[in-house]
């Protein structure tokens, strides 16, 4: 059974969502909270599993509620981020102060779900939209500094395959006819690649910066087939 906690600070937003997800045997809405402090009390109180943060909201904030919840440590749930916004300002800050996922509040009925069953088995949950910007955003950022690549370069070459079809902005099914892949088998990858590059939960952790450089080994680069490989720059 997963343990959620529903933080809104509209009241029919809140029952909405709690409705949603009660309609589903294996999630028990254990609390709800309508603002960031009310949150992390009720974290601590409830000891969910998954909290549904929303980001604007009165008092403290959802961002803010997302990285006081983080710095509980072990005891912390996954936060999935379930707004109305999904400008870059926010989505970037959202995984800096360590959310799990980031949803549009609106996804089809289904999809919330789906959502909370995704970060509450550890993975991070990112839309194909989301991840060709965030990985795209990365590539325009200046060169790593040295010493500073060993996390990119733990990624295996199926990754890196992975990693390009994303920055492409293909779909995980789209991405799974390319390289003749499940689609199960892509969500793992996806997982992965996110996990080594920093972009899921991250306690006061910066996002690491990501381009392509040129290297004789035969990767090609998703933009110009030549050869290639990507830097990281925490």
């Amino acid at each position: 059974m997963i343990r959620a906690l529903v933080v809104d600070d509209q009241d029919l937003v809140r029952a909405g969502f709690c409705a949603m997800l009660e309609a589903h045997a294996d999630i028990d809405v254990v609390g709800e909270a309508s603002d960031g402090a009310e949150a992390v009390e009720q974290v601590r109180l409830r000891t969910p599993d998954v909290v549904l943060m929303d980001i604007r909201m009165p008092r403290v904030d959802g961002l803010e509620a997302t990285r006081r919840i983080a710095a509980l440590g072990d005891r912390a749930p996954r936060v999935l981020i379930v707004t109305t916004f999904d400008t870059d300002e926010y989505v970037y800050e959202a995984l800096r102060a360590g959310a799990s996922g980031f949803l549009l509040k609106d996804s089809p009925p289904a999809r919330l779900a789906d959502a909370v069953r995704t970060v509450a088995h550890g993975e991070a949950l990112l839309s194909p939209a989301i991840t060709r910007r965030l990985v795209e955003h990365f590539i325009r950022r200046p060169s790593p500094q040295a010493g500073a690549t060993a996390a990119f370069n733990e990624l295996t070459d199926r990754e890196l395959d992975v990693l390009r079809q994303l920055a492409a902005g293909r779909s995980n099914a789209e991405i799974a006819s390319t390289l003749f892949l499940s689609e199960a088998t892509v969500k793992t990858h996806v997982t992965r690649v996110l996990g080594k590059l920093g972009l899921r939960s991250r306690v006061a952790g910066r996002g690491p910066c990501l381009r392509i450089r040129s290297r004789p080994a035969g990767r090609l680069d998703h933009r110009t087939g030549s050869g290639a490989r990507v830097a990281f720059r925490a």
